[in-house]
C-alpha cells in the first residue's frame, strides 16, 4: 500500500513461533535477501521499526562514539 511519497504501509500476520513474514515488495525496496541479519527495535510507546541495512552504519557509530566519547570524560 503506497502512501505519501516514499511512505510505505504492509500488513502482515504472527505465526505461532512469533515469526512475520516481510512482504516481498518491502523485500525488494529494501534489498532483503534470504541469510541477511536484521536489526529490530523497539520503543512501548512508538511501537517496533526495522531500519534499512543503510542505516545500521550510522547508528552503531552514534551508539559507540558517544560511548567512546563518555569513556574518554571519565579518564
Amino acid at each position: 500500500m503506497n502512501g505519501p511519497m516514499g511512505k510505505y504501509a504492509w500488513t502482515v500476520k504472527v505465526g505461532e513461533k512469533g515469526q512475520i513474514v516481510i512482504p516481498k515488495e518491502a523485500r525488494d525496496l529494501f534489498g532483503i535477501a534470504p541469510g541477511d541479519t536484521l536489526m529490530l527495535l523497539a520503543d512501548k510507546r512508538q511501537g517496533i521499526a526495522i531500519p534499512p541495512k543503510s542505516a545500521f552504519s550510522t547508528l552503531f557509530a552514534s551508539i559507540f562514539d558517544g560511548k567512546a566519547a563518555a569513556e574518554e570524560e571519565k579518564a
